[in-house]
């Protein structure tokens, strides 16, 4: 299998690790890149991502990026708004050329966003390419993976998924977004404006209750915030007793007054039993639990681009997780 050629659209945190990890990989490789930070433009995407010089330098403009070469794919990493996405993709599908996403939103957009779904189908499918929203959450632990969990299962009652996780060790724009060392007036603040919060529960009760045949007749998404009891100090961040350390998030999807589908996120610096577990309710019932966790950023750059194989040969339209082969590493 010859290399897969990517181009890179957004070089923030997640997009730089994401180029540290194609890096490390001999199936594929950037051959462009993208972003509007004036700080970064024009400078070699290498430099950007602590690695040697790679004679790629960031542009500005996804037309003059992609126009003269030929990726196999293009890797998104710029927002988690399916309202701000959905112009980027229509302009990158043009080309005909498949997207994979992390925009959380876009994981499975079609009850939250029906008409920007269609857009994005539409648009692809003109173009005969794929595009995929995709991460380890949502994407794939709070979803995906506890929904390929009941292929065993005779019948299924309820799935509950925990994600609990020391969110000191997430990059550092993670931590702002569940709203760690904001006091507690802060962090209501910020819950009001709707900017705290883990974007993609809803998505992930939607694409499960999709795959469950499941439908569901009132959906909740409940936001607390994590208090400490004592004083957190890391490299980065320094939170006082009664601040905030991170938030928990618990989705429910019912039908009629029976739930269906639970799903608890809890993310917060310091939190002393991270873990990642899936109860299905069922015949049989599985538990399954992963100890200590699975680190974030690590696991939704390499799920990225391990999809990558997937998407370049998925049929045309807007996919999700439970549309494409099953993803896994590749080398």
């Amino acid at each position: 299998m010859d290399k897969i050629k990517v181009v890179q659209i957004g070089i923030g945190p997640l997009g730089q690790k994401i180029t540290q990890f194609i890096a490390q990989r001999e199936g594929m490789e950037v051959i462009g890149a993208v972003d509007v930070s004036p700080e970064l433009i024009d400078k070699d995407l290498g430099e950007v991502c602590d690695l040697d010089n790679l004679g790629i330098k960031i542009q500005s403009s996804i037309t003059k990026c992609i126009e003269g070469i030929k990726p196999d794919a293009v890797i998104l990493t710029t927002v988690s708004s399916m309202e701000k996405i959905t112009p980027q993709i229509e302009k990158i599908v043009s080309f005909g050329i498949p997207v994979v996403s992390t925009c959380e939103e876009l994981s499975y957009p079609w009850n939250t966003s029906q008409i920007l779904s269609e857009k994005i189908d539409k648009a692809a499918i003109a173009n005969q390419v794929a595009v995929l929203g995709t991460g380890v959450n949502p994407g794939f632990l709070m979803d995906s993976l506890p929904t390929f969990l009941t292929s065993v299962c005779q019948d299924v009652q309820k799935l509950i998924v925990h994600r609990i996780q020391d969110a000191a060790f997430r990059r550092i724009p993670f931590q702002k977004k569940i709203g760690a060392g904001f006091t507690l007036e802060q962090f209501e603040n910020k819950k009001k404006e709707g900017t705290l919060r883990h974007v993609g529960l809803s998505e992930s009760i939607q694409l499960i209750a999709s795959r469950m045949g499941w439908k569901l007749t009132k959906v909740e998404d409940i936001l607390v915030p994590v208090i400490t009891e004592r004083e957190i100090k890391t490299e980065v961040i320094r939170i006082p007793v009664g601040c905030v350390a991170g938030v928990q998030q618990i989705g429910k999807g019912y039908i009629d007054d029976d739930e269906k589908i639970i799903l608890v996120f809890k993310a917060s610096v310091g939190e002393p039993n991270p873990r990642d577990s899936i109860e299905i309710q069922g015949t049989p019932t599985i538990k399954s639990i992963i100890e200590g966790g699975v680190n974030g950023d690590v696991a939704t750059c390499a799920i990225t681009i391990n999809a990558l194989k997937q998407i370049i040969h998925a049929q045309p339209g807007l996919r999700t997780m439970a549309d494409i082969p099953v993803v896994s590493f590749f080398c």
